[in-house]
């Protein structure tokens, strides 16, 4: 079997604060006016992201629910230099949403920080910085 991954599915409590979250990160999310539970945004590559309520993902997955802990899962969006990093980190944070890691400059020659989506989700945001971008080649 030959599968293609062209779909992330992120289950949210809030469907319109997780599209106000993502949106300020440059996500265009379309909620689809057949289910109002559901929200979509084409990626570059062919990728689609998708945000479905609690409600939805019961209905469509039953016996499912939320687990406790620490965030069920991790994305990470590059910007284009590090000065971005800490522009993109401190818009959210003063917006309200929690950071998780404060922008740092990772020993593998990215600027990293974390902050934390409406349902707890990790969203990393990272550049490439300039000394690593020169060894690459860039």
């Amino acid at each position: 079997m030959k599968a293609t991954m062209n779909a992330i599915d992120v289950i949210v409590s809030d469907l319109a604060a997780s599209v106000a979250f993502y949106r300020m990160l440059g996500l265009e999310f379309q909620v689809d006016e057949r289910m109002p539970d559901h929200a979509s945004c084409d990626l570059p590559g062919g990728l689609h992201l998708m945000l479905d309520t609690e409600k939805l993902a019961g209905m469509a997955r039953p016996g499912w629910s939320r687990g406790a802990g620490s965030p069920a899962a991790f994305m990470a969006l590059e910007l284009g230099s590090p000065a971005e990093v800490d522009a993109a980190y401190a818009e959210l944070t003063d917006a309200g949403h929690r950071g998780s890691r404060e922008p740092w400059d990772a020993f593998w020659g990215m600027r990293y920080a974390t902050v934390l989506d409406p349902d707890g989700n990790g969203i990393d945001l990272y550049a490439t910085l300039p000394d690593n971008r020169e060894r690459a080649g860039a």
